[in-house]
């Protein structure tokens, strides 16, 4: 089955349903969370924001009193974690508002074992969120009813203003760290005041006593009674607990699915949908470069010889699930225009600066588009996107970056949340990670997506990892993405040069009919597949680098086959593919990575398990490397020709492989 392999017991979420006084029942979420706790702040607000937010109607409403965001921090990490303040700095903005987050820091006044003066630069532990003007109160542990006051103070200043309040509740842990601990080894004068201290109950029970509200009798009945309770709770949960324990199946089935979904839209539709997101008001004025741009689209679905880029495909897919009722949110860091200045789903007024969305308008819409710039945060916009998802499943949800390797500031998120959340917690979702990848020789932080990593995480069917190299397979893969009943995370490798290549348009007829190609053979040498001794595999961008070199040698070049989805491994079609070769000798697989980095190690141990006895393996690519890519352009330039010549030649001249050997191997 898929029941996981399950998380300790305090980090699984919960939910109910409990009575107030005016006889309505509240319901409460407790969200699933990893011991890098504070890291479930943005989650818990982006899962309010979902349940803050109808999405019925094309318009959406928000309803910031639908849901009330609670959030509990430790006092060492909500000065020392950085993601507290990405959340912060999330609160009042448009794509983010949540109508005011209740903080409250249980301030014990040690983080684990470390004293205050080592943990801080601040007086208060709660000081950080001064700087965004969120209103803090101070209140005293023992005190239930300042504590009380505390929160309603605190919960009237929400829904006045709706913004976020802080309570600084300032207490003690009694017992150290956890029950286990012994806290006097490194804090031994505070915990000696502490073993004389009584405890909050006993506390505000001698206060009641001495103000006459109850006796001493019925405190003790009252205490006694509370505790039967939660004890007769715990073991009716021990009587049932174990038999439920299932381990997972550890077999990879496939998780794109087998029966066909359907994402082929009618020619006339699209032509219809591309007129109204090419409409704006008589009197917007966009910007005129803009426009001719933006008029090319209009010609791509009327017959001229203009073809549809990647941004124009991607256009097509949202607005045709728009009017198929699928709500959809985007956002990300420039996403409103693209990184690469190739959406422009939103326009701005040259004269008035105003702005208009025509996705946002589109006729017949059934759902909504929520579409938003994130601010330069990775870590906190993915969790709050995580949230959404989670609490929208009938949402398609999706996130950009600005360039892929910025995903290496959300690797707690990855790790903890998507890639995990299925196994521990059973809890997944359908959201997309949109992550520009290829090398174009700009500099190591702007080549890679870290796909090894995504592919070192992907098991047991847990993610969605893709690659592809055309516009038509990026808009039958969204489209699946959402149609698909079975939800996973889609990560996606985006291009950033293939936007605009014309080798890299597709044509209407391919979004028209058709659905998403997990491997494409290639379509010339296939038909002469008996001349064929060497297959080169590849995915994404590469691709593009290899073909225009392969073209000039005609006849005698070897094939070329695209792997567009890498996660599941779609063993089966490939293993179709090279069986369309009888002469079959050598397959190349040719990457831009180093070999410690892109799919290499991943696809390395499956190509091998399916290749036909005889075939050799061969890889293609540049060296191990600590550094994901040349910051140099002539070095990046002569690293891609050293590949496409290597990838195209079977032998060279004296015999020996025509791969160059790989520096740096077998050294320590």
């Amino acid at each position: 089955g898929e029941t996981g392999t399950g998380d300790v017991k305090y980090h699984h979420g919960a939910e109910g349903a409990f009575p107030t006084e005016r006889g309505r029942a509240v319901t409460v979420t407790h969200s699933p969370n990893p011991s890098h706790l504070e890291f479930v702040a943005p989650v818990v607000d982006g899962r309010a924001r979902a349940k803050q937010t109808q999405r019925r109607s094309a318009a959406p409403h928000f309803d910031p009193t639908a849901a009330v965001p609670i959030v509990i921090h430790g006092d060492a990490a909500f000065a020392g974690q950085g993601v507290v303040a990405e959340t912060l700095n999330l609160g009042n903005l448009p794509g983010y508002d949540v109508g005011g987050t209740l903080h409250i820091i249980t301030n014990n006044q040690v983080g684990f074992t470390t004293d205050i003066r080592d943990a801080r630069s601040t007086r208060h532990a709660s000081d950080l969120a001064k700087g965004f003007d969120v209103p803090i109160v101070h209140v005293n542990a023992d005190d239930p009813e300042a504590c009380l006051a505390a929160v309603r103070l605190c919960m009237a200043y929400r829904e006045r203003f709706g913004g976020d309040a802080l309570i600084d509740l300032v207490g003690y842990r009694r017992h150290g760290h956890n029950e286990g601990d012994e806290p006097a080894y490194t804090q031994p004068l505070m915990y000696a005041r502490i073993r004389d201290l009584p405890t909050v109950r006993q506390r505000y029970a001698a206060a009641l006593v001495e103000q006459g509200v109850l006796t001493a009798e019925e405190a003790e009945s009252r205490f006694d009674a509370a505790y039967q309770h939660l004890v007769d709770i715990q073991q009716a949960f021990k009587g049932q607990a174990g038999s439920q324990v299932v381990l997972p199946d550890a077999t990879e089935r496939r998780i794109f699915p087998t029966h066909v979904i359907q994402t082929a839209v009618p020619a006339e539709q699209l032509v219809a949908l591309n007129n109204q997101l090419l409409t704006w008001p008589a009197d917007f004025h966009v910007h005129p470069k803009l426009a001719r741009q933006l008029e090319r689209r209009r010609e791509a679905l009327e017959g001229g010889e203009a073809a549809i880029d990647w941004a124009h495909a991607e256009a097509l897919a949202f607005a045709s699930l728009l009017v198929e009722g699928v709500p959809l949110r985007l956002t990300g860091q420039d996403t409103e225009r693209g990184t690469f200045s190739q959406r422009h789903l939103v326009l701005h007024d040259v004269e008035t600066g105003a702005d208009y969305a025509p996705i946002q308008h589109v006729a017949g819409a059934l759902a909504p588009f929520e579409l938003h710039n994130s601010p330069l945060s990775e870590l906190a916009a993915i969790g709050f996107e995580y949230g959404y998802s989670v609490a929208a499943p009938e949402a398609l949800v999706l996130w950009e970056a600005q360039f892929g390797d910025f995903i290496n500031g959300a690797q707690v998120m990855v790790d903890q949340f998507l890639a995990a959340g299925l196994s521990k917690w059973g809890q997944t979702t359908r959201l997309t990670l949109l992550l520009p990848h290829g090398y174009e020789g700009q500099g190591p932080e702007h080549s890679s997506g870290r796909l090894e990593r995504f592919l070192q995480l992907a098991a047991e069917n847990n993610l969605r990892i893709a690659n592809c190299t055309t516009p038509a397979q990026y808009f039958h893969l969204l489209r699946r993405q959402a149609r698909n009943e079975r939800m996973r995370p889609l990560v996606i490798m985006t291009p950033k040069s293939l936007l605009r290549l014309p080798a890299a348009a597709s044509r209407l007829e391919e979004l028209a009919a058709g659905t998403f190609q997990p491997v494409i053979d290639d379509g010339v040498m296939s038909a002469r597949a008996a001349e064929v001794g060497r297959v080169v595999l590849c995915s994404g961008k590469v691709y593009y680098d290899l073909m225009p070199e392969a073209e000039k040698l005609q006849d005698a070049r070897p094939a070329i086959v695209r792997i567009e989805q890498l996660y599941s491994f779609p063993d089966q079609e490939i293993r179709q593919v090279l069986a369309r070769y009888p002469n079959l000798r050598e397959v190349a697989w040719v990457q831009e990575e180093p070999k410690n980095m892109g799919a290499w190690s991943y696809v390395a141990p499956r190509l091998r398990r399916l290749l036909p006895d005889g075939v050799a393996l061969e890889y293609v690519g540049r060296p191990e490397r600590a550094s994901p890519a040349e910051g140099y352009p002539a070095a990046h330039a002569a690293e891609q020709s050293r590949i496409v010549g290597a990838a195209l030649e079977t032998r060279r001249p004296d015999g020996e492989p025509a791969t160059m050997p790989l520096a740096g191997e077998g050294e320590d």
